[in-house]
């Protein structure tokens, strides 16, 4: 089986966000594989663990994203590509549609049966990429699945509806973004450290993938960034109990009105 995973590299969640002149710093900032998409990785192995095949990851993204590749690859992944091109580096890689174009015209290079990615990536929220890669690819998705079978030439994938859960098959060749739940990304081991460095990591440009600029080009643009305003201190009623309730009777009535 030919298993692709999409993936990204976002900040740690750890990290302090910084605005400078207007943009998000990326000075001393530790880079991780974006938490949902190791989910989509540790699956994408299971599967090749248990049914043989091949699992390729791909990203779309600077230079510095060959080391979230590399994770990957130390987790058990076989191939690794990256697209990186000098050209996209004023979209910033974060437009959904240019993202989406790319990577659908890696799938077709690469060839598939399955794709898995994370239900969406911490910084921008947008869960779009994946969906839109379908859609390019005219192939079904479903999305956040939190349980996964393979049975013969179909998936049977679980997800979670509002407090109960909901069971959907598919026929491959399927794309299916995984949400927390799924599994336990393991951590890779030495020894597989070790190895990740002697497996290939390609790196192509978008004229390897023969692509248009034009038909590439982003939908969306970032007006401003700025981080949200400090909170005010809590403030703390005082006097009686009878007037410390209708004080905060006043207010809510004052904050709704």
């Amino acid at each position: 089986m030919n298993i692709l995973v999409l993936l990204k590299q976002t900040f740690d969640t750890e990290e302090r966000i910084r605005i400078e002149n207007g943009k998000i710093s990326e000075e001393d900032v530790k880079f991780i594989i974006n938490p949902y998409d190791e989910y989509a990785v540790e699956e994408a192995i299971r599967i090749k663990e248990e049914h043989g095949g091949e699992v390729t990851v791909v990203s779309v993204g600077p230079m510095r994203t060959e080391s979230a590749l590399r994770t990957a690859l130390a987790m058990g992944a076989d191939r690794a590509i990256l697209v990186h091109d000098e050209s996209l580096s004023g979209i910033e890689y974060g437009d959904e549609h240019t993202l989406s174009k790319i990577l659908a015209r890696v799938a077709r290079r690469t060839g598939f049966d399955l794709i898995l990615a994370g239900y969406m990536s911490v910084d921008s929220g947008a869960a779009q990429v994946a969906p839109r890669v379908a859609e390019e690819l005219d192939i079904p998705h479903i999305s956040a699945i939190t349980g996964l079978r393979i049975e013969g030439n179909a998936v049977v994938a679980e997800k979670d509806m509002e407090g109960n859960k909901a069971v959907i098959e598919a026929s491959l060749p399927v794309l299916l973004t995984a949400q927390q739940g799924l599994n336990e990304p393991r951590f890779p081991t030495l020894p597989n450290i070790m190895r990740a460095k002697k497996k290939p990591l390609e790196i192509w440009t978008v004229a390897d993938l023969e692509l248009d600029f034009g038909s590439i080009q982003p939908k969306t643009a970032v007006a401003e960034q700025y981080l949200p305003p400090p909170k005010p201190a809590g403030r703390i009623l005082e006097g009686s109990l009878d007037s410390q309730v209708r004080e905060l009777a006043q207010l809510l009535k004052d904050l709704i009105s």
